[in-house]
Formats: structure tokens, C-alpha cells, sequence
């Protein structure tokens, strides 16, 4: 028989071996037992490749059975060094660079930039009223796109794929609006430090006010299929809580910030582009959780097509760009027949005016204009909160800095709050919530 060794040990008797054992400690026992409860609890990695994480963005989950006990973000999978590029571009050039950030939001990325860049030039106020009314106009379309995204995938996240194909053939309905526009479906680089890149094209008033009434048409399909469901709203209601004060400490703002009741949007709070002459409300809700923020999306989509009719109303005859030569970058391109770069007549025009005028052009599109020294925020309300940009010039024809602060960086903080103590199902739900684009944040 093999010798086993106890506490009290082996002794040998006279009827044989006798083995003694006892019992630990009772304080070991709970330690043990905690350990063991302490090996039920497992770290999760959801992504960075995990369909539902709206990107290349990685949540360190660490659970106890379902339920969320630590939740972490780990970003930066996506860095493209967009920030950094821009020190070695001319100021107009950055905007190719800004509407790569947030994807889904292109041209809210151009219009923060520009207006910062518009403020160091002191030209603010020398914006052409049909610029300012265009951008307004663009803005709020891909304000709607990016709506119908967030709507799209968060929809399938929960399994309701009839949501996600409603919204991604909208979505599709505005795309083709920014392709006839700016000649691209995302990435625009339309609109540029003094004005735009060139002014809206022939019949594209006449498409925007179909897209406008198809997509009015098309809005109840949305509470039809959602706001009412039964399904639906069990996953929404009460899921990613945030209240006020948590807002109000992590810095968070758009839809999350307004479904705490606070009605706060810089586009009444602090105006640009002309937004003080619009007439539309700002959508609140007062449940502090995803389907509130549902709710909004939803409202603001619907507030976004009553300021783009408002825009076709004022728009008036005028140029797209700044009248300041040394600034405006030429916004009276034509396209070739092939779709692409500048026609043969367009080019005969700019280099049969005159010499000067020949090498103005050459040295404003090479170099660039220059921009006084100094530094400035502008900011605006992007479909995910307060997008703002803070230029500092050295005055050169090339930014000193461009910082962003991009509302996708600033709101993914509200991640653990949401769902530490939330079972593991809802931690898409509160991220879907929050609306995260990592181009964006890994900027």
C-alpha cells in the first residue's frame, strides 16, 4: 500500500498501518473556495476583429458567468497617423487627409477643419452665403447617412436584419446625392478652406428634393419595425445607462449627452455656418439608456430633412469660394468627359487669361497660401457629438498642428460605465449605442 502523508501522519500498530487525517482550517477552506470562484471568472477579448465592435476597436471583457464584472477599451488598431501627415501638407491638401477620419462622416470632418483654418485666415465673416448654405445642406444629408448606418448595425447586432437592410438602402439614396455633387461616394475633400470645391451640378437640386420626399416617406417604416417592437425594446430599454452626471464627467456629448434630457447641440448653443437662421428642434429624450438614444437618431434624422429643405429654399445665385485671389483655391473646375481631373477647355481658359494669372494659379495649388500665426478651435455638432479642431499655425503655408477632438474617442470612455455590471449580450447593444467609428479615434 502506498504511504500517504496527513497532517497527523502514518503510525504502525500492531493490527497494521493506521492512517490519521483531519481537516484544514476553516479560513483555508473560504480562501479555497474563493480561489475556485475566482477561477469562474475569465477574460474575454471581443475583437478587434469582432463584427459587432464598429471597427478594429478591442473590448477587454473580464466576466463572472454572463455577467460583466471589468470592461476595457484597447484602441489603436486602425492608427493612420492622419494628425501627424497633415504638418507636411499645404492647408487645402489636409482636407484629402480630415474626411478620411471618421468615415461616416466625412464632410463634418472637412467643415470643423475648414472653419478652424477660416478663423486664422480672419475670413470667416467672407464666406459666400451659397457656400455656407451648401455646407449646411451636405452636412445634414451625411448627418442622416450616418444616422441610418448607426441604426443598420446596430440592428443586425440584435438579429434584426431587416433593420440593417431599411437603413443601408437609404443610406444609398444620399450616397448617390454626394457622388453627383462631389464625384464620390465618401472621402469627399468638397469642401475647402474659403468655400467649396466647386458649386452643386446641374440637376442636383431637382435629385435632392426627390431623396428628400422619398426618404420623408420611408421615416414611419422605421417605428413601424422598431420603436414599437416588443423584441426590439427589450434589448434597448435599460441597457448602456448613462446619466447626466457621468456625461457631464467623461466628457460626453451628441445623442448619449441629449437622451440625459439635456438638450445641448452646438448648432443652437454656439452657431456656425449660419445654422441660427434654421428653424428645427432638438431631439431629447429622458431615459439615459440605448433606446433613448434610439429614439433621438431617429427624431434627428427627421429634423435634418426639414434643414435641407430650408437649404434649397435659400440658396441663391453667387460663388462657392472666398473673392480673396491669394486665398481661393479655383472652384470653377469642370470635369473631363472621362469623368476625371479638369477638362481640355477648362485648362485652355486658366492658361490663355494670362501669364500672371497662369503663375498665380501654379503657385497657390504647389505652395499654398500662408496662414497668419496663432491658434483656434472650431467646432461642430456631428451626428456622434462635438467635433472640434484646434489649428495652431507657425505662419507657413503648412499647419504647425491639427488636433481633432473627435466625439468617438471621448465617448467610447463611457464603455465601462455602461457595462460593468450588465450581462455580456449587452455590451453590443451599449456600444452600438454609443456609435464608435475607430477612424475616428485612431486618427
Amino acid at each position: 500500500m502506498t504511504d500517504i502523508h496527513t497532517e497527523a501522519g502514518v503510525r504502525e500498530t500492531t493490527e497494521g498501518r493506521v492512517f490519521t487525517v483531519t481537516g484544514g482550517d476553516w479560513d483555508e477552506i473560504v480562501a479555497a473556495a474563493a480561489g475556485r470562484a475566482d477561477d469562474e471568472r475569465i477574460i474575454v477579448n471581443m475583437g478587434p476583429q469582432h463584427p459587432s465592435t464598429h471597427g478594429v476597436l478591442r473590448l477587454i471583457l473580464e466576466i463572472d458567468g454572463e455577467t460583466v464584472t471589468e470592461a476595457r477599451c484597447g484602441i489603436g488598431y486602425l492608427h493612420t497617423g492622419i494628425e501627424k501627415n497633415l504638418e507636411f501638407r499645404n492647408w487645402t491638401q489636409g482636407t484629402t487627409f480630415v474626411t478620411r477620419m471618421d468615415y461616416l462622416t466625412p464632410l463634418f470632418n472637412e467643415t470643423a477643419y475648414c472653419l478652424a483654418v477660416e478663423k486664422l485666415l480672419g475670413i470667416t465673416d467672407q464666406i459666400p452665403d451659397r457656400a455656407s448654405v451648401i455646407r449646411v445642406l451636405m452636412m445634414e444629408l451625411n448627418r442622416i447617412s450616418s444616422h441610418l448606418v448607426c441604426l443598420a448595425t446596430g440592428g443586425m447586432e440584435i438579429g434584426s436584419t431587416t433593420l440593417m437592410i431599411y437603413g443601408f438602402r437609404d443610406r444609398e439614396i444620399i450616397l448617390d446625392i454626394f457622388e453627383l455633387v462631389t464625384g464620390l461616394r465618401m472621402n469627399h475633400a468638397y469642401v475647402r478652406p474659403g468655400g467649396l470645391a466647386q458649386d452643386l451640378p446641374s440637376g442636383a437640386v431637382d435629385q435632392i428634393r426627390e431623396g428628400i420626399k422619398l426618404l420623408r416617406s420611408r421615416m414611419h417604416e422605421y417605428d413601424k419595425l422598431a420603436t414599437d417592437n416588443p423584441v426590439f425594446k427589450a434589448r434597448l430599454v435599460d441597457v448602456g445607462h448613462l446619466d447626466l452626471a457621468g456625461c457631464m464627467a467623461l466628457g460626453v456629448t451628441g445623442p448619449i449627452l441629449r437622451s440625459t434630457g439635456l438638450p445641448h447641440d452646438l448648432r443652437k448653443s454656439d452657431p456656425y455656418c449660419g445654422y441660427e437662421n434654421y428653424d428645427f428642434e432638438v431631439a431629447t429624450a429622458d431615459t439615459c439608456d440605448s433606446y433613448g438614444r434610439f429614439l433621438i437618431r431617429l427624431e434627428e434624422m427627421r429634423q435634418s430633412l426639414r434643414i435641407v429643405e430650408q437649404c434649397l429654399a435659400r440658396l441663391e445665385p453667387g460663388p462657392v469660394m472666398v473673392a480673396d485671389k491669394k486665398i481661393a483655391w479655383p472652384a470653377q473646375l469642370a470635369i473631363g468627359p472621362d469623368g476625371m481631373g479638369n477638362s481640355l477647355d477648362h485648362i485652355r481658359n486658366i492658361m490663355g487669361t494670362s501669364m500672371e494669372a497662369l503663375i498665380h494659379h501654379f503657385k497657390l495649388v504647389t505652395e499654398g497660401f500662408r496662414v497668419p500665426a496663432g491658434q483656434a478651435y472650431a467646432a461642430v455638432e456631428s451626428p456622434k457629438g462635438e467635433l472640434g479642431v484646434h489649428a495652431v499655425s507657425d505662419g507657413g503655408t503648412r499647419p504647425f498642428r491639427v488636433h481633432f477632438r473627435d466625439p468617438s474617442f471621448t465617448n467610447l470612455q463611457s464603455m465601462a460605465a455602461m457595462c460593468e455590471g450588465g450581462q455580456v449580450a449587452d455590451v453590443i447593444v451599449a456600444v452600438a449605442g454609443i456609435d464608435p467609428v475607430m477612424g475616428g479615434v485612431d486618427r
